[in-house]
Parts: C-alpha cells; sequence; structure tokens
C-alpha cells in the first residue's frame, strides 16, 4: 500500500512512526503520524506485532455506525512489544521490558498503554510472536467453561480461538468433537487434538456424530466460537441435559434468536465467556503465558499469516474470505 494522502500533518520537530489505517470500507492505507507520548500513569511500547482479530471484520467490512477514517493503528488490540518510554508515576515497569499490553491502536509502530494493562512476557518466549489479549480470551472461555478430566466436549468453529480451546482441553483429560465448515479447519483440529471433528453445514450428521460419541447424551460442555446464528442453533442441539453451553463467539451483527424450550428442557447452563474487566484479561494474559513458556499451550503452528504494516489492508481481507491455509495474521511494523 502507498501512504495515505489523509495522513496527519506532522509538526518541525514531531517524531514520526508509521501506523496502518482503515480509511474506508476494505480500504488502509499506511501513513506517517506522530509519535504517541505516554502519560504519567502510561508506559509507551516499541510494537513488534499485532494479532488481527475477527471482532475487527466489521469495521473492515463497513456498518453505518462506523466512521472513516479510523484512528491511527485502530482497532489492533493484540499487540505485544517492548516498553521504550514510561511516564513520571510508572514504578513497576522499566524501558526494556517484553509486554503484551491492552490497547486498541495497536497496528503502529508503537502505542501507548495504562501500567497496569500490561503483562510481562517470559525470557524464554525471546522472539516469538505473543499476541497476548487473543490468547487470554481463550484462556479465559476455557477456565468458564468448567472443562474437567473425563468430560465430552463439543468445539463448534475452528478458527484461532476454536483451534486453541481445543488444545486446551484435549490437553486437560477432555474428549474432544470439533465442528466447523471449512476442511483446513478440521485438520487443525485433529492436530489440536480432537477425537472427533465433521461439518457445521449438516446438522444432522454431527448431532449424530455427538450421540454416538456419549451413548445418545450429548455433550458435557459445548463451546460455539462462530458469533453466527446457525452455529449457536447447532451448539444447543449438541448439549446434554444440565450441560454447560458456553458462548464464546462474539455476536456483533444483530440480534439472535435461541431455542429457549430447548434450554429449559434441558436444564442448560448457559454462559458467557465474554469477559471486560482490564484486570481479567491481564491475568489471562500471564496465565497464557506461563503456559505457552511451560509447552503446555503451544500456538505457534496457528500463526498462519505474518504481514508488514503496509498490508494491514490484506490481512483483513484474509480474515474476510478465509482461504484454504489461513488461521490467524499477525502484522508486523
Amino acid at each position: 500500500m502507498t501512504p495515505s494522502a489523509t495522513a496527519p500533518h506532522l509538526a518541525r520537530n514531531a517524531v514520526a512512526m508509521s501506523a496502518g489505517v482503515i480509511e474506508a470500507a476494505g480500504r488502509a492505507a499506511a501513513v506517517r503520524v506522530p509519535r504517541p507520548e505516554p502519560g504519567a500513569g502510561q508506559v509507551r511500547v516499541r510494537v513488534e506485532g499485532c494479532g488481527v482479530c475477527g471482532s475487527s471484520l466489521p469495521v473492515w467490512e463497513g456498518r453505518p455506525w462506523f466512521e472513516y477514517p479510523q484512528r491511527p493503528g485502530a482497532p489492533g488490540h493484540e499487540g505485544w512489544g517492548t516498553i521504550d518510554a514510561i511516564g513520571a508515576t510508572v514504578k513497576d515497569w522499566a524501558v526494556g521490558d517484553r509486554v503484551a499490553f491492552l490497547a486498541t491502536n495497536a497496528f503502529a509502530e508503537y502505542d501507548v498503554a495504562d501500567s497496569n494493562a500490561l503483562a510481562r512476557i517470559p525470557d524464554t518466549l525471546a522472539g516469538r510472536p505473543f499476541p497476548g489479549e487473543a490468547l487470554a480470551c481463550a484462556v479465559n472461555a476455557f477456565r468458564r467453561s468448567g472443562i474437567r478430566a473425563g468430560d465430552t466436549v463439543a468445539l463448534v468453529g475452528v478458527g484461532f480461538l476454536g483451534a486453541v480451546l481445543i488444545q486446551l482441553a484435549s490437553r486437560a483429560g477432555a474428549r474432544v468433537a470439533a465442528f466447523s465448515r471449512r476442511p483446513f479447519a478440521l485438520d487443525i483440529a485433529r492436530q489440536m487434538g480432537a477425537a472427533e471433528v465433521g461439518s457445521t453445514e449438516d446438522t444432522g450428521r454431527a448431532i449424530g456424530q455427538v450421540r454416538n460419541l456419549t451413548g445418545g447424551a450429548g455433550a458435557d460442555c459445548v463451546i460455539e466460537v462462530t458469533g453466527l446464528q446457525g452455529p449457536l442453533d447447532l451448539a444447543t442441539e449438541l448439549t446434554r441435559e444440565r450441560g454447560r453451553l458456553v458462548i464464546a463467539g462474539y455476536h456483533q451483527d444483530g440480534l439472535r434468536t435461541v431455542n429457549l424450550q430447548l434450554w429449559n428442557w434441558r436444564g442448560l447452563d448457559v454462559i458467557n465467556a465474554h469477559e471486560r474487566e482490564a484486570h481479567v484479561y491481564v491475568d489471562g494474559i500471564r496465565a497464557a503465558a506461563d503456559l505457552v513458556a511451560s509447552g503446555a499451550l503451544e500456538p505457534a503452528s496457528l500463526y498462519t499469516h505474518t504481514l508488514p504494516l503496509g498490508r494491514l489492508g490484506e490481512a483483513l481481507e484474509l480474515l474476510r474470505t478465509r482461504p484454504d491455509g489461513f488461521l490467524k495474521a499477525l502484522v508486523v511494523p
């Protein structure tokens, strides 16, 4: 991509950096903007990379409530990098610390974050990508799911989040069945530890697979990870009486209908696995870092595409089209 004509004017003595900007639906560019300065309780991070999240798809596709151009660096929120400046009141961090952080402008060379919105990346992960917020979503959803050894677990949707959850569940001793519309994703599910895979396009067959696996009872825990109506309906059908239906998909394109009669009849525990408090995300990042450092979680093979900042639009288009071979894109300055 070429630099945008809408790039803000730089003051004479301002230090410049590159940032990605979504200028309009389906159009992004790299621009030169002033480098941000940390406030008193903030740090500035020299960004090593930022994951591309499915929640960013609506702003790329365009919705009536978005305004364009977006802020430089937005909506990048899965950033990691090295602290290169600290605010006056920051005590627990130092220049040179490698961190994953919570902020929303990380499609850029630099971003700033509150000092309590950081998690340290262990030295054993030096040089390895670590989209902490994305990994925290998986760790936190797994924690909320209550999965135990011996459970039968069904995953409906195998993107990055679903693949990490399959790995966490199978390594916890659960028997996992995974369902996706993409044959490539089902191959990934097997690699992550799924004992059974099937297509979300044939709901009757999927229901039969889980019933056969469980003697007709249904899964102890079903995690829906697509954010779409059809897979949510399938997830309901796969859950046994008094089972747990976990909604980890991000439903953001309108209202949903649910089969409340079936929820009632089966006495389901319905769990919304989305967190909103920053400290819970930070705790999740720390937990994910420990799991990756120990080898209990191995996400490296799930980072299928790495693109430079100037190709942010291509990364977002990969997310939209999800071609064979695509699972997770990382954008690096």
